[in-house]
C-alpha cells in the first residue's frame, strides 16, 4: 500500500523557501544600496572615487616638463664606465683612453634629463625638486599646451631638495592650489601627475601608504610613502588629494621598490618656497651641538624612564648652546616646550626657529633638569661640513661612534672591563656593520695600539690611510676578546 504524500506540509515548506529566498534578496538589496554609503558617510571619506578625471583635468594644465642640458666633463658616460671599476676606484683602462683618445678624453659632453614641476603662482613661479635643475647649464619649462620658456633659478634648497624657478610671459599662468598636508591620513586617495621616462602629463593614483618616513636623504627627511606610481621623470611633480589640491612633491622612490614612492609635504615646503622666493636662499636656525640617539642603555645609566631625549655628544666652542652653558653629556628633553624624541626631532625643531630669537631649552644632568635660554644662530652648512671632513671625523669613516667608559657605567653594567671605549652606535651598510661590530663592544687597541679614551681612538684613526687595515681587539660581553677586521 502506498502512503499518501504530505501535500499540506510540502506546501509550508515550498512557502517558507520562498520567504527566505525574498528575504536575502531584501537584505542584499539593502546592503548595496546603503551599506557602502553608510560606510563612507561614518567614515566621511569615498570609499571608491568614480573616476579621476575631473582631478587630472583641473590640475594637469599647471603640471609642467622641465628639460635641462648639463655639460659633463671627461669623456661622457661611456668613458666613465672604464675609467671606474664597480667599487668606484680607479679602472685599469684609464691609461688606454688617455693614450688612444688624446684629447678626446677631455671633450666636454652634454647630458639632457628631463623632470617634472608644477606653478603656484600666475607670475610663473614653478616648484621643483633641487636635484631636477642642479648644476644645469639650461633649463626649459614646457606646458600642456606644448609651449615652451626658458627657465631662471630664483632659489635651490638642497637639504630638503626643493628649486623654486620663475618663468616669463605675458599671459598669466594656470596654477595649482596648495593644500594641507598635515591633515592628511593613512589610506587615503592621492594622485601623481608628471613625467616618467618622458611621457608627459601621466595621471597614476594610490592612497597614502605611511607619514613621517626617514629614507636617509637629509636632515629634515619627513616623507610621505605613496603606492601611486612615480618613476624617473616624476621628480618635482605634485602629489594632490581628491580636493585638487597639492599635499606633496614627488621626490624618489626606492630602485628595487614596486609601489614605493616618497614625496615631500607641501606644508614643509611652503615655508622654505615662501624664503626662496623673497630672498633666494633659506635661512635656519643653529644651536652648535653634535648629538645622537639614546639606546636603552643610555637612558638606563643616566636613569631616565624612557629613552626620550637626545645625548649631546659635543658643543662646539662658541656657539650658541656653549655660550648658554649646555655641555657635553647633557640630555636634550624640550626645546620650547615640544618633546624631543630624537635626534631628527632635535634638527627638525632647531631648523624652524629664528635667528636671534630665544630657546627655551630644558635638559636633563646628574639625575636634575636644567632650563638654558639660547639665542639661535644662523646654521652655515659650508661651515658644518668643514667640521665634518673624514679627517676630522674619524668616527664617520668606520661607521661607528664611541664614547668613554666612566667607573660608573663599568660598575652599573658590569663590564669588567674599565679600559677601552664603548660602541655606542654602528650606522647600518657601513664598513664596521659588515665586519660586525656591537653596539656595546668595548675596543680595547686599534692595530696593537692601545685605546684609553674617545680621544685616543680618534687620533688613532685618523693616522690610519684610506684603504690601509683597521684591525679592532675587542671584548664583547658574554664573548670575550675578539678581533675584528675591516679596511679604512
Amino acid at each position: 500500500m502506498v502512503a499518501p504524500k504530505p501535500v499540506k506540509n510540502n506546501n509550508v515548506l515550498r512557502a517558507f523557501v520562498v520567504l527566505l529566498i525574498f528575504s536575502g534578496m531584501w537584505f542584499l538589496t539593502a546592503a548595496i544600496n546603503h551599506g557602502p554609503q553608510a560606510l563612507a558617510k561614518s567614515a566621511n571619506e569615498v570609499m571608491v572615487p568614480a573616476n579621476f578625471s575631473r582631478l587630472a583635468e583641473s590640475a594637469s594644465p599647471a603640471v609642467v616638463n622641465i628639460r635641462t642640458v648639463k655639460t659633463i666633463k671627461g669623456g661622457g658616460p661611456v668613458f666613465r664606465h672604464f675609467q671606474r671599476d664597480p667599487w668606484g676606484r680607479q679602472g685599469p683602462f684609464k691609461d688606454f683612453f688617455e693614450k688612444f683618445f688624446g684629447e678626446d678624453m677631455q671633450r666636454e659632453y652634454k647630458q639632457p634629463s628631463l623632470g617634472s614641476g608644477f606653478i603656484i603662482d600666475r607670475d610663473g613661479y614653478v616648484v621643483t625638486n633641487n636635484h631636477v635643475i642642479e648644476d644645469a647649464d639650461q633649463i626649459k619649462v614646457k606646458l600642456g599646451d606644448d609651449e615652451l620658456f626658458d627657465a631662471e633659478v630664483v632659489g635651490r634648497d638642497p637639504n630638503t631638495d626643493l628649486a623654486l624657478l620663475k618663468i616669463e610671459s605675458k599671459k598669466r599662468f594656470p596654477v595649482v592650489e596648495l593644500g594641507n598636508s598635515d591633515e592628511l591620513k593613512v589610506g587615503q586617495w592621492v594622485v601623481a601627475i608628471g613625467s616618467p621616462f618622458g611621457l608627459e602629463r601621466t595621471v597614476t593614483a594610490g592612497i597614502v601608504s605611511a607619514k613621517g618616513r626617514v629614507i636617509g636623504s637629509g636632515p629634515y627627511d619627513d616623507f610621505i610613502q605613496t603606492d601611486a606610481s612615480i618613476n624617473p621623470g616624476n621628480s618635482g611633480g605634485p602629489l594632490i588629494n581628491m580636493q585638487g589640491k597639492v599635499i606633496g612633491i614627488n621626490t624618489a622612490i626606492i630602485a628595487s621598490g614596486q609601489g614605493i614612492g616618497f614625496a615631500i609635504p607641501i606644508n614643509l615646503a611652503k615655508d622654505i618656497i615662501a624664503q626662496l622666493k623673497s630672498r633666494g636662499e633659506v635661512t635656519r636656525g643653529w644651536l652648535g651641538v653634535a648629538i645622537q640617539d639614546l639606546t636603552s642603555e643610555m637612558a638606563e645609566y643616566y636613569g631616565l624612564k624612557d629613552r626620550k631625549g637626545v645625548l649631546v655628544a659635543d658643543v662646539f666652542k662658541g656657539d650658541p648652546a656653549e655660550v648658554a652653558g649646555i655641555q657635553p653629556k647633557d640630555i636634550i628633553l624640550e626645546v620650547n616646550g615640544h618633546r624631543v624624541e630624537s635626534s631628527h626631532d632635535l634638527t627638525t625643531l632647531i631648523a624652524k626657529l629664528k635667528v636671534g630669537e630665544k630657546a627655551k631649552v630644558e635638559v636633563f644632568r646628574k639625575g636634575h633638569k636644567k632650563t638654558f635660554y639660547v639665542k639661535i644662530a644662523k646654521r652655515d652648512d659650508k661651515r658644518l661640513a668643514a667640521r665634518q671632513t673624514p679627517e676630522q671625523q674619524p668616527e664617520a669613516q668606520l661607521g661607528l661612534r664611541v664614547t668613554d667608559i666612566t667607573p660608573e657605567m663599568a660598575q652599573r653594567f658590569n663590564l669588567g672591563q674599565t679600559g677601552g671605549v664603548i660602541v655606542a652606535g654602528v650606522e647600518s651598510g657601513s664598513r664596521a656593520a659588515a665586519a660586525g661590530v656591537q653596539v656595546g663592544d668595548i675596543i680595547k687597541e686599534i692595530n696593537h695600539q692601545p685605546v684609553e679614551s674617545a680621544g685616543d681612538y680618534a687620533a688613532i684613526v685618523r693616522k690610519i690611510k684610506s684603504g690601509e687595515a683597521v684591525n679592532l681587539f675587542i671584548w664583547r660581553k658574554n664573548a670575550g676578546f675578539l678581533v675584528v677586521k675591516l679596511t679604512k
